[in-house]
């Protein structure tokens, strides 16, 4: 090797280096959902990409928290958010429009609108109605990855 590449190297490995400690430290968010899975958290609070390839999220819009569509499908996850916990995912709210969070802009939703995006950040489903927990985990399990993460018993 040449005297250049070994130094290139080098440097290579102690910018490396310098990174390896701030690679491993994760969001506050995802330490929290690690912590807790059934927490819900609000648009505000988070950072979608920061989930990518952990957990799969599932927005749920509304144009106030005291809409009814948004009130049910709250509910329909209060009762079986267990189904939600064991496909590794985690609930996000947006009920403020006039805030304009990240997410709304990115999503751009219509009144009720609950999303659900794969690990890879990708938009894999999009309802402008409440859906029961049943019809959103088959959905799911119907996900590649989710095929893959059931195959290998994880």
């Amino acid at each position: 090797m040449t005297a250049t590449r070994i130094l290139s190297l080098s440097a290579f490995l102690i910018i490396l280096g310098g990174l390896v400690p701030v690679l491993a430290q994760e969001p506050d968010a995802v330490q929290r959902w690690r912590d807790d899975p059934t927490t819900i958290f609000e648009a505000d609070e988070i950072d979608l990409d920061a989930f990518r390839w952990i957990a799969r999220p599932v927005i749920v819009f509304a144009e106030a928290p005291q809409m009814p569509a948004f009130q049910e499908q709250m509910g329909y996850i209060a009762d079986d958010i267990g189904q939600l916990v064991r496909r590794d995912v985690v609930i996000v709210t947006d009920t403020d429009p006039a805030a304009m969070s990240e997410i709304r802009q990115r999503l751009r939703p219509r009144g009720f609108q609950l999303t659900l995006l794969g690990k890879d950040g990708a938009v894999e489903l999009r309802k402008p109605f409440p859906w029961h927990m049943r019809e959103l985990s088959r959905s799911i399990d119907k996900m590649p990855i989710r095929q893959r993460e059931i195959r290998e018993g994880s």
